[in-house]
């Protein structure tokens, strides 16, 4: 009876030496609104590990913090992340290998009008002979599979993009399907630090509506189908911002006589600081790309809104966002239709 006392007791001492997740959580907290009372935010503790938003502070203030930090009992590491989502990539980072991860390790392009996602959203086209008042609704999602070690200490994870991207005339009496895109793609994703690399093989393919088709405003119907492959790295930069850039390749493609390339490249900013308690955060995002076969010209697309979060569900997002876009049609057989339009979107991410 002795003996298993004595064990108890040890085990206890040692419960009580290593203090909880939630226990360290409270007490950085604290120490942060005491000695740096400017909107740092501790993010979540995992194991011991620190994650927190610092994306206002120098390299200066983050060192002070650390060393702070490091000093309490229980805290193996402190790491400095972008957002709460960049947290719950890296918390998950620790338990490699990883089936169907909370969320891909590329993050969403905001102002890509062809990333797989959620969304509805009114477009009022400007000084277009063929819509004006246009309905874009988007399903769809980019799914993270299997995540796992990879080289040079990086991450990588292979995943899943499906979509489909259908638009609407608003003006039409029975509501007129214009135009289907159908997206699928298999993303590779490398990660390491705050470079990201996804390389992708794809297919798409374009439905024109049957009612649009009814009404004999197009003189040719063109099928429009086709695989790639592309390539794009991003870069997470102090303050909420991230830059991107890569290109693309058609392998297969109908008409056979497209041209192949394409680039792309973009801006986007995440506010580090949130309203109402990390509800809302300003975000806002430009896109642009060039393709071969409409002779480079330039198709930008621009996104600026709020996104509204919830702490306790990190991987769920509800964009509202403002649009505009100027170039080519993204949509099907018109990739040679320059337009240009204004617009008000709902945008989901899970």
């Amino acid at each position: 009876m002795i003996l298993l006392l004595c064990c108890w007791a040890s085990i206890s001492a040692v419960q009580a030496a290593q203090p909880s997740d939630e226990f360290i959580r409270g007490y950085a907290t604290a120490i942060i609104a005491e000695h740096f009372p400017s909107g740092v935010k501790t993010i979540r503790v995992y194991d011991g590990v620190i994650y927190m938003e610092g994306g206002s502070l120098g390299e200066t203030e983050k060192s002070e913090i650390q060393k702070i930090l490091l000093s309490v009992e229980g805290v193996t590491r402190v790491e400095f992340v972008a957002d709460r989502t960049e947290a719950v990539v890296r918390q998950s980072e620790e338990q490699l290998p990883l089936f169907l991860p909370s969320q891909p390790l590329f993050q969403a392009l905001l102002a890509d009008p062809r990333w797989p996602h959620f969304s509805i959203s009114y477009q009022h086209y400007l000084g277009n002979d063929l819509l004006r008042n246009v309905a874009a609704a988007g399903f769809g999602e980019s799914i993270g599979i299997y995540r796992f070690q990879g080289p040079w200490d990086s991450t990588m994870e292979l995943g899943v993009h499906a979509g489909v991207f259908s638009i609407f005339d608003m003006s039409a009496q029975s509501f007129d399907l214009i135009n289907a895109d159908y997206l699928f793609g298999i993303p590779i994703t490398l990660k390491k630090g705050d470079f990201t690399n996804m390389f992708r093989i794809f297919h798409q393919s374009s439905h024109l509506g049957d009612e649009f088709l009814l009404r004999g405003e197009t003189d040719e119907r063109i099928n429009l189908s086709y695989e790639g492959v592309d390539n794009l790295l991003s870069y997470h930069l102090p303050a909420g911002f991230r830059i991107y850039a890569g290109g693309g390749y058609l392998i297969r493609k109908s008409p056979s006589d497209l041209d192949p390339w394409s680039t792309q490249a973009g801006l986007e900013f995440r506010s580090p600081a949130t309203w109402l308690e990390g509800a809302l955060r300003p975000v806002a995002s430009v896109d642009v790309q060039n393709r071969q076969e409409t002779n480079w010209i330039t198709d930008i697309s621009v996104r600026t809104g709020i996104q509204l979060e919830n702490p306790n569900f990190l991987s769920r997002k509800v964009l509202l966002l403002l649009e505009y876009y100027n170039g080519k049609s993204p949509n099907g057989q018109f990739y040679e239709h320059s337009i240009e339009f204004l617009g008000i979107g709902v945008h989901l991410f899970f």
